[in-house]
């Protein structure tokens, strides 16, 4: 076996691939060390290129709700591969999958497939501008909806196009009010995650989403809910059946594909009817609605259908943040865990968490040591402070009990220095 295998494949990765990744969040940069080569999986586990088994709760950042490799899935996936992988022409498969989604989410009338959550958000806004014949649109501080040039401020983006993006911080309705009065002739969408997962799980303050409903109404301006990773991840549906709101246009991803690449976006056959063929609104893809990724997501959805494991995997991951609040404070650390169904995370911080900038305000050096502690341990959660973890049905008792022996062992050794 060689030493320090994981480093030395990064460094040979590094020679060929931009960064050694092709994601960042996949170098490790925010926990420090090389990233750990994953070889295979199977279920609640991951298995490294050196052999070491791995409890996973980053779940491919949450598209694997059934866990790795699930048996009924991997099955339908043999079978259509004997048949091709791409065909560029319409399939039975694409409006099966179109169909099952508009029946579990009654807001969306029509869908349109695509090949990523990005190419989903990407559509969503183009059609809203060209249903409202406005440019700008509103987003929320922290979160993530793909690296459309809109939603980014980087080196490559050019001004023009961030001019028409404005930011408020999620969970803040006046400062939203105050960017509509100062630019509503000219706002063509709101978009948000009703759960924000890319600040690490954020939730919705009470009348928060539904007072952007009613700006939105008041004003003319399309809703998007962004559900890449709230569909079908917290309900057989959409969020909007928790929350009780209905969005404009929601874009899907992750589960909806069954651990192959995936997006959507759907919702008002007036809005979605915009897009060519039928109307002036171009967007294409070879790939979307390919039969490979469309079967697994069927299978998917029929098992999650079938099963409906929402309220068992909620009452597991509760018991685990009691348990682990629970650790945390017998060895004197201040910790803030969001949940909601089964999504979780762990923010070194004693002050709530309702926002980016107060996310922002974790130790993210103590949760460095956290995570590096909990890898020795076999636990591999999700490589950031900043990125959700997840529970698939695939996690039993004796993972979470594993989990929080690991958790203990680590907030030991973090006590000691």
């Amino acid at each position: 076996m060689v030493k320090n295998l994981d480093r030395c494949l990064f460094n040979e990765a590094k020679r060929y691939i931009a960064g050694g990744v092709n994601s960042p969040i996949r170098s490790f940069h925010s926990v420090g060390g090389a990233p750990i080569f994953i070889k295979s999986a199977c279920g609640s586990k991951i298995y490294s290129e050196d052999g070491r088994e791995f409890i996973d709760y980053c779940q491919s950042f949450g598209a694997l709700i059934l866990g790795h490799v699930h048996p009924e899935v991997v099955r339908e996936l043999k079978e259509i591969l004997g048949k091709g992988t791409s065909f560029g022409a319409p399939t039975i498969l694409e409006y099966k999958l179109a169909k099952i989604i508009i029946e579990a989410i009654p807001s969306i009338e029509r869908i349109r497939l695509t090949n990523s959550g990005t190419e989903a958000v990407m559509t969503a806004i183009r059609l809203s501008r060209a249903y409202t014949h406005r440019n700008k649109i509103i987003k929320f501080e922290g979160s993530y909806h793909g690296h459309a040039d809109y939603f980014l401020s980087c080196p490559g983006v050019p001004a023009d196009f961030k001019k028409h993006t404005l930011v408020a911080p999620y969970n803040n309705i006046e400062k939203v009010r105050e960017l509509v009065e100062r630019h509503k002739r000219d706002i063509a969408a709101i978009i948000v995650e009703p759960v924000a997962g890319n600040m690490g799980v954020v939730l919705p303050e009470e009348g928060f989403l539904e007072a952007l409903r009613e700006i939105a109404d008041k004003h003319n301006i399309v809703l998007i809910f962004d559900e890449v990773i709230t569909g079908f991840r917290l309900t057989f549906g959409s969020a909007q059946k928790i929350f009780k709101i209905r969005a404009d246009l929601i874009c899907l991803g992750k589960i909806i594909g069954g651990g192959l690449p995936i997006g959507a976006v759907g919702g008002k056959k007036e809005i979605l009817e915009l897009l060519a063929p039928v109307g002036p609104v171009y967007q294409a893809g070879t790939f979307s609605g390919n039969p490979i990724s469309v079967t697994a997501g069927l299978a998917t959805l029929r098992i999650l259908s079938r099963y409906n494991p929402y309220k068992d995997l909620e009452v597991l991951t509760q018991n685990f943040c009691n348990e682990a609040r629970e650790i945390a404070r017998e060895y004197g650390f201040k910790i803030r865990i969001n949940s909601i169904g089964s999504m979780f995370n762990i923010f070194f911080t004693d002050s709530k968490v309702n926002n980016y900038t107060l996310a922002r305000t974790q130790d993210t050096g103590l949760f460095k040591r956290f995570y590096q502690g909990l890898l020795k341990e076999g636990i591999y959660f999700s490589p950031s402070g900043f990125e959700v973890n997840f529970l698939s049905t695939a996690h039993a008792n004796r993972d979470i009990k594993k989990t929080l022996d690991a958790l203990e062992k680590t907030f030991n050794y973090l006590r000691r220095g």
